[in-house]
């Protein structure tokens, strides 16, 4: 499932440059809605790492402090490369922060669909 989801991310986030390129006729529109998706497979990077190293941990029967600091950092270390990509795309790539929303939330629209595809095969009693 998180594959299809992977896949249905990026096939929105096309789609949504597609439309705002053809919609604006304006290079920083779809590149603005690409640099969003990009900013979300960065932030589900860092939150799946985050989740793996958590289940490690709990699992692992590795629990010492340390570690859990080390991964603790990891994960705000992560969020701080994201905030800066982001920065970065806003101020010196000069994208649409309109558009990078768009893009951002091609995660939530492909969790929409595979929301209602797994309701549309889904039988109630």
């Amino acid at each position: 499932m998180i594959a299809r989801i992977g896949r249905d991310t990026a096939v929105v986030c096309v789609l949504l440059a597609l439309a705002g390129a053809l919609w604006f006729r304006n290079l920083a529109v779809p590149l603005g809605v690409v640099g969003g998706g990009l900013l979300i497979g960065l932030s589900f990077w860092a939150i799946w790492g985050s989740v793996e190293a958590f289940m490690g941990l709990r699992s692992g029967g590795e629990t010492s402090g340390k570690r859990a600091r080390f991964h603790l950092v990891k994960f705000f270390t992560r969020h701080a490369m994201l905030a800066l990509a982001a920065y970065g795309m806003m101020v010196r790539l000069q994208l649409d922060p309109v558009a990078m929303l768009a893009g951002v939330t091609s995660l939530g629209v492909a969790v929409a669909v595979e929301a209602v595809r797994s309701l549309r095969w889904r039988r109630f009693p």
